[in-house]
């Protein structure tokens, strides 16, 4: 066998048709063709990715996942053009497949609908980005640190240290308290109620005292003593410091109210509970006495 006959029957393997796709003839050939742009596309996305992240890496140093987002739209907007050249260098209409196809997406449309959803959300927040990698989020009244920002879903850590995958739709439809999206720095505020008989001046100097003690609060911002209310068993004071550890906060919040239980039993004052007085009239009391009487 000559090698111009193995090469024609190589041609011949490969130019015969193995499928018929919306009036084309699918061959090995045309498959072949089809792998190799998407092939190339991964390569020129991995290129241009590795170009753009040597170029803006020093913009970026202290927002990566800035970064991350921006690349990952860039992979996934390489990969769909270059399936989509694929598919019409193989002589593929893509406009006729979609056509063919129109039936089939409204009836799988409704059951995909939150994955679309999802998927769209995260597009927007890496267009946006107002959540990126390593944010702080409190989200439902819970504290959780961004591991990795996804195109459809998020992980996510608790202060647990659970890892969670969150939809990337919550985000777009839930109101979230993004700590660390202009700063890092983060409010503390803690409570505190005393009895109405106790030296409220010596009670904020004490507050003022404790607070400005604590290693963590931000050093060229004062603590604020408020007076917030005036209870029914107590008065009402608030702490006020701020820090620039967000993810810490809950653990500083129990140290601050640590520190502040010893320094009021120090200076011997008294944090107040509830507490109900009763005021009997006089003719409920002499009842009370007719009856201790008979008894």
């Amino acid at each position: 066998m000559t090698f111009e006959h193995v090469v024609k029957k190589i041609a011949e393997i490969s130019s015969k048709p193995l499928l018929t796709l919306s009036g084309t003839e699918v061959t090995l050939f045309s498959i072949f063709i089809f792998i190799l742009v998407i092939v190339l596309s991964i390569i020129i996305s991995l290129l241009l990715q590795r170009a753009f992240r040597r170029a803006f890496a020093r913009k970026f140093k202290r927002r990566e996942g800035t970064l991350t987002a921006m690349l990952r739209l860039i992979h996934y907007s390489i990969i769909i053009i270059g399936f989509g050249i694929g598919l019409q260098t193989i002589g593929i209409n893509i406009s006729a497949l979609f056509a063919a196809g129109a039936v089939f997406a409204i009836a799988i449309g409704f059951a995909m609908q939150n994955i679309v959803q999802n998927f769209v959300s995260g597009v927007i927040l890496m267009i946006e980005r107002s959540i990126t990698s390593g944010d702080i989020l409190e989200i439902e009244g819970t504290i959780v640190k961004v591991i990795n920002l996804g195109i459809r879903t998020t992980v996510v850590e608790t202060l647990r240290g659970e890892e969670l995958i969150i939809p990337n739709s919550i985000f777009s439809q839930s109101i979230v308290k993004n700590y660390t999206l202009l700063s890092n720095q983060c409010l503390l505020s803690v409570t505190v109620g005393v009895s109405y008989g106790s030296d409220m001046k010596k009670v904020m100097k004490v507050l003022e005292e404790t607070a400005r003690s604590m290693p963590w609060r931000l050093p060229e911002d004062e603590p604020r003593i408020r007076l917030l209310d005036f209870g029914d068993s107590a008065v009402i004071f608030g702490v006020l410091l701020i820090t620039e550890d967000p993810w810490q906060q809950r653990v500083y919040m129990s140290d601050l109210r640590m520190a502040i239980w010893f320094a009021f039993q120090d200076a011997d004052i008294t944090i107040a509970f509830n507490q109900i007085d009763i005021h009997l009239d006089p003719p409920v009391t002499q009842a009370f006495e007719g009856l201790r009487k008979i008894k």
